[in-house]
């Protein structure tokens, strides 16, 4: 006879039969899956690589000068505009705008600088070849900073000159050089640079890159810290079975697709979730004429006074990516570089133009392919059902972490003026 005791242990011999059955599966990952997502395994990275073209680059006391620098607006045309400006530390150092804003608006999209020293190439077309290069930009675009060198060679002799002199040695007499002057749009400006003597000329340039130097040496100290896929990843790689709690389901469903199906990880590889390289993806221009990207940094690189070839590096006899560079090639068309996927979820806008304003418009785009305007896009439509595109998002969403750097230099210098 049935009695009461016995249908209750009876059902729940049923309820944990059920509950086996409809728990989730570990996942299983192959040989060749478990190498391919721990290649992109943050802990894998080394230190920064040595920069040989700039000599003050691991100097305390130029990572000291670079963070005040990087923070000073008095380092543009109308006092309102720092590096910080467009790379807040609040916003991962960039500024979550579709186009840069400073004395105007630019044509692009803010690359932060975090992870900076990691890579040959930068701004989006790669028009500079080393971090301090780049920090001079900015400071001489009229829709940027807008000052000039000239201004700012008289301004770090004002305001930064003992700082300035304990790295690079004496400032030497500025009495001859205009008060603004420079190789920029601004008629004036470039006027009174022609005008001046060339023993003058070097002088300032020298300056200027030395002030390069300084915030690169800041900005080599800003890295990514681990995220939650880090952590799963050092698991899996470490004992060969998906570590439980640090991913959900959706989440390794997507870590899944993004080494397989979607194909994302042939250009967002290795550690930093970056190539380093140029890719035509097919984006639609915004503007009137269309952006060349790639094709047109790389011979701005080779150009630029201030490369790594150049009298004002400090080791002009390597430079092996700028001398090997190729130029006019098909592919170079359009091509624009791979940003990291490192704290991808907390940056929006995306794209080199800030055209899309949330992940799921930049998997729309991949899923879709369209030909591109200029040049030919590299991408074959990828399919995916709308559960593939929500487990997608959602892993994307485990590379956030934090900004490996002390707190002390997240934030602008207490400096006594």
């Amino acid at each position: 006879m049935t009695t009461l005791r016995h249908l209750a242990l009876g059902t729940g011999v049923v309820a944990l039969t059920l509950g086996a059955a409809l728990a989730p599966r570990p996942v299983r990952w192959t040989a060749a899956e478990r190498a391919e997502v721990g290649s992109l395994d943050l802990a894998r990275q080394g230190p920064p690589p040595p920069d040989s073209t700039n000599r003050v680059a691991d100097d305390p006391r130029a990572v000291a000068l670079g963070q005040r620098l990087f923070f000073d607006t008095r380092l543009s045309a109308n006092g309102a505009v720092a590096c910080a400006t467009c790379h807040d530390p609040a916003k991962g150092f960039q500024d979550g705008t579709p186009l840069g804003h400073g004395a105007g608006q630019t044509g692009r999209r803010t690359m932060n600088v975090v992870a900076v020293s990691r890579g040959p190439w930068l701004f989006w077309d790669g028009r500079k070849d080393s971090p301090w290069a780049q920090a001079l930009g900015p400071w001489e675009s009229p829709v940027e900073h807008g000052g000039t060198r000239a201004q700012y060679a008289h301004f770090v002799a004002r305001e930064y000159r003992r700082e300035y002199e304990a790295l690079f040695g004496l400032i030497p007499s500025l009495a001859r050089v205009p008060g603004r002057a420079g190789p920029v749009p601004d008629a004036g400006a470039r006027a009174a640079w022609d005008r001046m003597p060339p023993a003058d000329r070097d002088a300032v340039n020298r300056i200027f890159a030395n002030l390069g130097k300084a915030v690169a040496a800041y900005e080599r100290r800003l890295e990514y810290g681990p995220s939650r896929f880090d952590r799963y990843a050092a698991g899996l790689r470490t004992t060969g079975v998906p570590p439980r709690g640090v991913l959900t389901a959706d989440e390794e469903a997507g870590l899944r697709l993004f080494i397989g199906k979607g194909r994302c990880s042939s250009c967002h590889s290795g550690p930093l979730l970056s190539d380093g390289q140029f890719h035509n993806i097919g984006l639609p221009g915004r503007a009137a004429a269309p952006d060349s990207g790639r094709a047109s940094g790389v011979r701005r690189a080779l150009a630029d006074e201030f490369n790594c070839a150049g009298r004002y590096s400090d080791a002009p006899a390597g430079c092996a990516e700028l001398r090997f560079a190729p130029t006019a090639t098909p592919e170079q068309v359009g091509a624009f570089k791979t940003p990291s996927l490192r704290n991808v979820a907390g940056r929006a806008p995306y794209m080199h133009d800030g055209r899309f304003a949330t992940l799921a418009e930049v998997v729309d785009h991949y899923e879709r392919a369209p030909a591109a305007e200029l040049g030919r896009s590299e991408l074959e439509p990828v399919p995916l059902t709308p559960g593939e595109r929500r487990q997608l998002i959602a892993f994307l969403g485990t590379l956030t972490g934090p900004i490996a750097a002390p707190d002390s230099l997240l934030r602008a210098p207490r400096v006594a003026r």
